[in-house]
This record gives C-alpha cells, structure tokens and sequence, in this order.
C-alpha cells in the first residue's frame, strides 16, 4: 500500500489521481497510526518550508518520517516534500528538516530579470540515464515547476537530474530508495506518470 501525506497542504487530489491512472492502491497519511502497513511514502507539497515543519510535527509525524527515512525505506518527496529531506531552508531558518541528504535550501536570486517564482515548463537534464528512475524518461523531457526556492546538496552524486534557471540547480536527488523532485510529476502528463510508475516499480 502507498501511503500519501496528508498534512493539510499537499496537493493530493492530483498525486492520488496519478496513482490512480496507474491502478496502485494508495491511502492518506494524517497520523503516525496511519504508517502502518505502509510500503512506500508519497509526500506531496504546496506551501511553505516552515508551515510544513510545524504541521507535520503537530500530527506528530515529523519524527517517524524522519526514521522512514533513516532507514532508507521508499520515498518520494515532491516540490516542500523534495526540499523538507534536506536540513534548512533559508525560507524558514527556524525550522527543521528532516536532514536525509545534507544541504540547505536557498531561494531563487531575483537578478537579471529573472521571475520568481521559476513556474512553467522546463527541462531536465538527467544525471545517470541508466538510473531505473529514468527508464523510458529522456533527459531532455519537460516537466512541470512551481517554486521561489531550491535546494543546494552537499554531496553531488546525491543529485539525479539538474535544471537551468538562471542557474543550474538539482531539480532531483536520489539516494538509496529516497527520491525527490522539485517539479510536480503528478502535473507532468505521461512523463511524469512514468516516473511516478518507475519509483514505484524499484520499491
């Protein structure tokens, strides 16, 4: 059974809709009863770095994702979720992250007429094309993105795919069974069901 975050702003109509298109079986995480069972998390984001930190540690379910995560069990954290794995975010500098994969989260600079938020199409480009993530997945396909700040990995062979804005940044990591995508696969059409199929298919 997947299990998908339910911490009040997730965007889960969507990320449910998508497992669906893919006949998986999927269920709302909201406390930490509701871990059990479970074979793979699916931690869906819209909000802030911090809302999302204090929420989850509300439902008291910061700490058992934090363990999940200890011990490399199946994730995918999209957009906060992709950005919660990591330890700050200049976002919210007071609150915590889950501290899977080292690095912090920065926000876009606002130079050079660049927009921010970065939101829209875009192109990835795929690190390790022989990554089972990335199967069926060309590294020049557009996925879809919407956010103001982005993280930045201590350790580069963490990052799976990168993306020009302005800059170069990790729009993916991957880590043992921990996945996580800054842009929306769920909002992706057929690239992102793909991907979606993928992380489910090596879990």
């Amino acid at each position: 059974m997947i299990g998908v975050i339910d911490y009040g702003a997730g965007n889960l109509r969507s990320v449910c809709n998508s497992l669906k298109k893919l006949s998986v079986n999927s269920t709302l995480i909201r406390s930490p009863e509701d871990i059990k069972d479970i074979s793979s998390i699916i931690f869906p984001g819209v909000g802030s770095f911090g809302d999302s930190s204090e929420q989850l540690k509300k439902q008291r379910l910061f700490d058992p994702i934090k363990s999940w995560l200890k011990d490399d069990r199946p994730f995918l954290g999209i957009c906060i979720g992709f950005q919660m794995l990591f330890e700050k975010s200049d976002e919210s500098p007071n609150s915590d992250g889950f501290g899977a994969i080292p690095g912090k989260v920065v926000r876009f600079p606002e130079e050079n007429s660049l927009k921010v938020p970065h939101m829209g199409w875009n192109e990835i480009k795929v690190r390790n094309s022989s990554d089972p993530i990335w199967k069926g997945i060309k590294t020049s396909t557009h996925f879809y993105f919407v956010h103001s700040y982005y993280p930045e990995p201590l350790e580069s062979n963490s990052v799976s795919s990168i993306t020009s804005y302005g800059l170069e940044f990790a729009s993916s990591v991957r880590c043992g069974n921990i996945f996580g995508t800054q842009f929306h696969p769920e909002k992706s059409q057929n690239a992102g069901l793909k991907l979606i199929s993928n992380f489910l298919k090596l879990t």
